[in-house]
C-alpha cells in the first residue's frame, strides 16, 4: 500500500465567499469525516495537494495529514472535486480510517509474459482486471501480478491461484476466472 504525508491546517472560514477567497490564496477547502465523530474542516496548499494526489491516482493509498494543531489523521481519499472549465481542485474529501482494522480494497491485477498457447494459436482472454481483498490497510497489496507464462490453450487461472502476501485474504469469488486461454 501507498503512504503519503500531507500537511494541513485546520480550516476557520466557511461560506461561499470566504471559501473563494480561500481558494484565491491558492488553498483547496477539505473535510475529514470520521465514523461517528465531527468532521474536520481543513485547508490544503492547492499545489502539494494535487500533485499528492495525481501521485496517487488510481491506486489504494493510505494517507497521513499532519494537521497544524499537532494531531495526525490516517485517511483514504473518498472524493475529489475539480472546476469543469479550470480543471483545478475545488474540494476534497477524506475518510479516516483505524490502521488496525481490517478493510476491504480493490487490488488491480496485472498480468506478465505471453502464454505459451498463444504459439499454437491460443488466445489469451483477460477476464479480470482486479481483486477484493481484505487486510490491515498497510499490508494491502499496491498489484498482485499474474505470470502467464506456462498457461497452454485451455488453461486458466483463478483468483484463489493468485498468490497474496501473509495476512491478506481474499474476499472476491475464489472460483472467478481471471485469465484463460482458449483455443482459437
Amino acid at each position: 500500500m501507498i503512504t503519503k504525508e500531507i500537511a494541513t491546517s485546520i480550516r476557520e472560514v466557511f461560506g461561499k465567499g470566504p471559501v473563494r477567497r480561500l481558494r484565491g490564496e491558492g488553498k483547496t477547502p477539505g473535510v475529514v469525516y470520521s465514523g461517528g465523530d465531527e468532521a474536520i474542516a481543513l485547508e490544503f496548499e492547492t499545489k502539494t495537494l494535487f500533485q499528492e494526489l495525481l501521485d496517487i491516482q488510481g491506486r489504494n493509498a493510505v494517507i497521513t495529514l499532519k494537521i497544524d494543531d499537532g494531531s495526525e489523521k490516517n485517511v483514504l481519499v473518498k472524493e475529489i472535486q475539480t472546476d469543469p472549465l479550470k480543471d483545478t481542485l475545488f474540494h476534497a474529501d477524506f475518510l479516516e480510517i483505524d490502521l488496525q482494522k481490517s478493510v476491504q480494497f480493490k487490488v488491480p491485477l496485472v498480468y506478465v509474459g505471453k502464454a505459451k498457447g498463444e504459439d499454437f494459436g491460443g488466445i489469451t482472454q483477460i477476464e479480470k482486471t482486479s481483486l477484493v481483498v481484505e487486510a490491515k490497510p498497510l499490508d494491502i497489496p499496491d498489484d498482485c501480478v499474474i505470470n502467464v507464462t506456462d498457461l497452454g490453450i485451455g488453461d486458466k487461472v483463478t483468483a484463489a491461484d493468485v498468490s497474496l502476501p501473509d495476512g491478506v485474504s481474499l474476499i472476491s469469488n475464489s472460483e472467478m476466472v481471471c485469465v484463460s486461454v482458449s483455443a482459437p
